[in-house]
């Protein structure tokens, strides 16, 4: 039963766990850019251009791996564009030449690219890119937040000094060490993954974690998934089931998740980490 204060507990959620690289991937960004360097650099002679088709249908005859770049101006990864209008439909392919020329110009002109280039609307092709590169980016910082987390326990498991496994399945751990793990895997159907996994000389701790700082339906659903593994991995010998979460997010979802607290006593945050969580809960097992 868990003798701990649910109330003071989560008094100590965190806010954000947003680090100076959470924001913005430069090194990414600029990897991007310069992969096309040389044909951002061709097309870079449009800007200002007092005929830019004639211009344009100059550089695709002579570099028509300059293709590549367009979609980026419109800030699309895909080598794929699909457009209409009255005239008809078309699938645009820029990864080499799949359309004509002309239908290229169209493309350029309808779009909008050719009067950003010609009438000075940017100054460089190539600071352009830059900045449609960090605005793409910005998707990915969903997934860099889901890693920040990952981190934050990996860091605390690394000074900690314990050996850990990361990312391993469920049906792994079974057969690595002769576990059953029936009663969480849904009778062998399940092919769960634990975050991370430390193995002693008689226990076993498989470990989740995540962070919230919306909220949302999906936090109940995990409070009511992780409440289940609580209770269903009872009764396997010599296995623990941990569960680091944190973050505001949990302030939408906040009776779930006590519900959870009261039957896990390894339910744990950032706070918890802080203050040696780890050496308390593994201090009397032989690490193998």
């Amino acid at each position: 039963m868990n003798n701990r204060s649910f109330e003071n507990w989560f008094l100590t959620f965190k806010k954000s766990i947003n680090g100076y690289r959470y924001y913005t991937d430069f090194e990414k960004v600029y990897r991007n850019v310069d992969k096309l360097k040389v044909q951002i650099h061709i097309l870079n002679s449009l800007v200002g251009s007092k005929d830019i088709e004639k211009e344009f249908e100059n550089i695709l005859t002579q570099y028509p791996e300059c293709l590549k770049v367009v979609p980026l101006l419109l800030a699309v990864r895909n080598n794929e564009i699909f457009c209409r209008d009255e005239f008809g439909e078309t699938e645009y392919k820029f990864d080499k030449p799949f359309q004509s020329i002309k239908q290229y110009k169209y493309f350029m002109r309808q779009t909008g690219l050719f009067d950003l280039l010609e009438n000075h609307c940017i100054n460089s092709v190539y600071d352009y890119l830059t900045g449609v590169e960090v605005g793409l980016d910005s998707n990915a910082r969903k997934n860099r937040g889901g890693h920040q987390m990952e981190d934050i326990v990996k860091f605390f498991l690394e000074k900690s000094g314990f050996s850990y496994y990361q990312e391993m399945y469920l049906d792994d751990i079974e057969k690595r060490w002769g576990y059953d793990l029936s009663p969480i895997s849904s009778k062998g159907t399940s092919t769960k993954r634990w975050d991370f996994v430390v193995k002693t000389s008689d226990n076993l701790f498989a470990i989740e974690t995540n962070f919230y700082t919306d909220g949302g339906s999906k936090l109940n659903e995990t409070a009511r998934s992780y409440k289940m593994i609580a209770e269903e991995s009872a009764a396997i010998k010599n296995f623990t089931f941990v569960w680091i979460t944190d973050g505001e997010g949990w302030k939408k979802a906040k009776r779930n998740l006590k519900e959870t607290f009261l039957i896990l006593p390894t339910l744990y945050n950032i706070h918890d980490l802080e203050n040696g969580i780890f050496l308390e809960i593994f201090k009397q097992n032989e690490f193998i």
